[in-house]
Parts: C-alpha cells; structure tokens; sequence
C-alpha cells in the first residue's frame, strides 16, 4: 500500500497547509498504518481535509524511553493546536502534539498533477460518495485496528501510538553534529540568536558533566527521603501560580522528584508565574511497553506551558509539562 513517491514540501513555521482526504493518506500507509515507521492514528482522521497553520518542523526529538540523547526524524511538522485526544488508546490523558509526515499534507493554494488526477476520478465516477466512505471505512479500521496490538499472555491491553513508536521513526543523532542548529533556524523553529544560545548550553553543561560541576541553569538538588503531597483539588480554568524555585526544591528527593516525578530545568523559567490549569491527568499510555498507566499521584498539565527544550537541544516535541499540586499555589492565597 506504502508508496515510495517524494513527499518533501519543505514546510516552514507559519505555512499554511490542509491535511490530505483519507484515500491520499491511504496510499501513503503500509500495512501497520505507518509511513516510514511512523503511525497515522485514529485521532487523526478528524482533521482531514481542515486546514492549519504550521506550528514547528520536527527535526528531532527526545528518546525518553531508553535516554540516549536526541533522535533525528525528517519530513515532519507539528500543527497548530493539533494535539492527540487518546479515544482510541484507552483515554490517554497526555494531550501529545500530534506529528504529521509531509506525506499527509499539502500546501494551501497548490495542488500536484496526483492530486488533479484523484480529484477528477472522485467527480466522474457514479457513486462517489459511497467510494469515499468506504475508503474512509478503509482506512478506519486500519488504524484502528494497528493502535492496539494482541492481547498479551498476562491479558493486559497493549496500545500503539506515535510516542511508542518514535524509536522506529527516527534515527540517532550525535550531539556534536551542529548541523541540527542550522536546520532549527532554516525551518523557523528558532532564531539565529536562540539557536546559538542553545548550542552554548549544550556544549557548557557537556563540559560540566563531563568535571562533575553544576550545569545550566542550575537547579539545587533536593534532600528529602519522603516527598510531600499537594491537597489543592485543582480544577480546570483554576489560576495558580507556580511556586518559587527554592519552594519546589525543598519538596523534591535527591533525584529531584517528587513521588517519582522529576522536576526539570526547562521547568525553571515558569517558577512565579501565573497560570491557568489546562486539565488533570488520570491515565497514560506507558511509551516502553504500550500499557495504559493508571496515575496514583496528581499530575496537572498549565495552559500553554510546554517543553520547548531550550536546555535540551530544542527537541521538537512540545508537550505539556506536568506539575505536582504541591508545585503550585492558587493566585492570591
């Protein structure tokens, strides 16, 4: 089913773009539901044929199941305010941006020989609109059927996403290759500036750890054996402002967690700041083993506040950061 056709469009932040109708996505899937590795999921069939803007080109991201560093992926990007609703893998709560290939999308005011050609099959063939649906149905139940893999020997359900199968999707990328930087600034990602900034980063806090020093921006690290616990109840549409960075340390353990949940330097640039809460989150889908992860401990994701991984390379993925409620205060008390 998978074509081989180039799909490069070379998209910059900003673009405009529509996703493509399920018989062109079709085309462009094997028979796992994935084009070079990468799954088409459910979720996604709600924004064919919609159009949005570009929100960043996925140049690389973090490997945060086996943490070897960044992982190179190619003709990616990220849409505006596109994000994964987890219905089709158990009600995933992680809200993770959803990563489109090139394939998938087109440019708004263009249109390819290929596409003309399928446009005018759909307009003189009798019955068209039952052929739609039924390449829709078709597509359907291959994604549908490919987010959740066999029941196990132990009985638990297994669910496949984009998160779980990042690993297969891309390719190692060496720290020291600086054309990463350049390919941040050439696709609209960051600036010159930025880009530069991020790369001083790097290379202070590789020479940091490399002397046992302290890296940057520095984040002291926590005492306590037993982590405290948060009781605010917190609500959606809550405003809270996140505490002080010397409040968040003394709750944190010599790993700087709290009940098992690291405290980021990314973290720190949002430490005093006013927020509003986005929404809770009860259950994930563990990346490593496909597992849907009941949470035991609170978990609240802020409105706009997302990894941008300044300190981290500026990996593409920009999800929501999750915070302890012991992390946070409501405003004004």
């Amino acid at each position: 089913m998978s074509t081989h056709l180039s799909t490069a469009l070379k998209l910059r932040v900003g673009d405009l773009v529509e996703v493509k109708a399920p018989r062109e996505i079709l085309a462009t899937l094997d028979e796992r539901g994935t084009y070079q590795a990468l799954p088409f999921m459910p979720e996604m069939l709600a924004y064919c044929g919609k159009r949005f803007r570009v929100y960043k080109r996925v140049e690389k991201v973090c490997d945060t199941i086996n943490k070897t560093g960044m992982r190179r992926m190619e003709d990616a990007v990220l849409l505006t305010d596109v994000r994964c609703d987890g219905q089709a893998h158990g009600g995933c709560d992680a809200r993770c941006m959803l990563i489109w290939k090139e394939a998938w999308l087109k440019r708004v005011g263009s249109s390819s020989g290929r596409e003309q050609v399928l446009v005018m099959i759909d307009r003189m063939s009798t019955g068209s609109t039952l052929n739609t649906t039924a390449v829709e149905d078709t597509v359907r139940d291959l994604v549908c059927t490919n987010a959740q893999q066999p029941a196990s020997a132990d009985g638990a359900v297994r669910y496949v996403c984009q998160s779980t199968e990042l690993k297969k999707a891309t390719l190692p990328l060496k720290v020291w290759d600086l054309r990463q930087y350049w390919r941040d600034v050439r696709g609209g990602n960051v600036g010159w500036r930025q880009a530069v900034e991020g790369l001083l980063i790097m290379l202070f806090n590789r020479v940091q750890s490399l002397r046992g020093g302290a890296g940057y921006p520095v984040c002291e690290q926590g005492r306590l054996k037993t982590t405290p616990k948060g009781n605010l109840d917190l609500k959606s549409g809550e405003l809270v402002k996140v505490k002080t960075k010397d409040e968040i340390v003394q709750t944190l353990d010599v790993g700087n967690r709290n009940r098992g949940l690291f405290f980021d330097v990314e973290m720190l640039k949002h430490c005093g700041r006013d927020y509003r809460v986005k929404g809770r989150v009860y259950r994930l889908v563990n990346e490593k083993t496909g597992e849907l992860v009941n949470l035991s401990n609170d978990c609240i994701i802020l409105e706009n506040v997302m990894c941008q991984g300044e300190c981290h390379q500026f990996c593409s993925r920009s999800e929501y950061i999750y915070w302890r409620e012991v992390w946070l205060a409501r405003s004004g008390s």
